[in-house]
């Protein structure tokens, strides 16, 4: 018989999901008065708050059904309103009436993204995967929160004192452009059946793990010289791995299908009888 876990123990998980809540509530605040950068860390903190929640619900063996709605919940306020509305006081509210639709549609697709995973987490027939089922919601928000962060180094010019990419500063101009585009993409691969790796199940006796753990350390190293702009790398680079899977398991598709009609056009080919 196991023993009974003190109360405090069940409250625990559910606090860092309040945290996530609350910067994401802060983050609303901050982008209506005009604090992007102050917006934008705020849903890089909920982040953190939200990866604490799961791992120690795992750990003190306190996951429940309360904290999967409960932290859904506090998912759409940190990853969902808050992007949507930071972009939009930032960006789309130039655009007018389509730069508001586009907001709702980014808010729609991550209500549903975060239906849909719900669902699957109650499932009981369903089997844990090391997979996510289009691009999680904290992965779209880091990515629109982690270029904010850059952009308003880029405003603010020669009077920064964190170090920068040049390279990426350079482009900043055409990202601030492209964020309309952005958005509709992100929204879009919320709501597809993309596969996103989720890194649960790593086992450090495997050699491809101890090579993600040298590339986990030198991208720590990055973000302690680099840190804006080595935060939006990260999450450019992790939105676009979903779909350069996509590519590449269709080209292995296409040439599994095409290899048995080359081998039989070789068995048709006429036979030289004389030899």
């Amino acid at each position: 018989m196991m023993p009974k876990m003190p109360r405090g123990i069940y409250i625990l998980p559910s606090l860092f999901t309040a945290a996530n809540m609350l910067f994401g509530m802060l983050s609303v605040m901050y982008a209506i008065r005009m604090e992007f950068a102050s917006a934008a860390w705020c849903i890089i903190l909920a982040i953190a708050m939200d990866a604490m929640d799961g791992r120690v619900a795992r750990w003190t063996h306190t996951t429940s059904d309360f904290g999967i709605e409960f932290d859904s919940l506090s998912d759409l306020v940190s990853f969902c309103v808050a992007p949507a509305v930071l972009m939009y006081q930032l960006v789309l509210f130039e655009m007018g009436r389509i730069g508001a639709a586009i907001a709702f549609f980014y808010l729609l697709c991550g209500a549903l993204r975060l239906a849909r995973f719900n669902v699957k987490s109650h499932d009981t027939a369903s089997m844990p995967s090391t997979e996510f089922q289009g691009l999680p919601t904290p992965a779209a928000a880091a990515l629109l929160a982690s270029f904010v962060l850059s952009y308003e180094l880029f405003v603010e010019g020669p009077e920064i004192t964190v170090k920068t990419i040049p390279m990426i500063m350079q482009k900043m101009p055409l990202f601030f452009k492209s964020i309309p585009l952005t958005m509709l993409v992100i929204s879009f691969l919320m709501v597809s059946e993309v596969p996103y790796s989720s890194f649960k199940k790593f086992k450090f006796t495997r050699p491809k793990t101890l090579q993600i753990l040298l590339v986990f350390i030198i991208g720590i190293m990055l973000i302690i010289t680099y840190p804006q702009n080595t935060i939006f790398i990260i999450f450019l680079l992790y939105v676009l791995s979903g779909l350069t899977g996509l590519l590449l398991r269709y080209f292995r598709l296409r040439g599994r299908f095409s290899a048995p009609k080359d081998a039989q056009s070789l068995d048709d080919k006429p036979k030289d009888v004389t030899k």
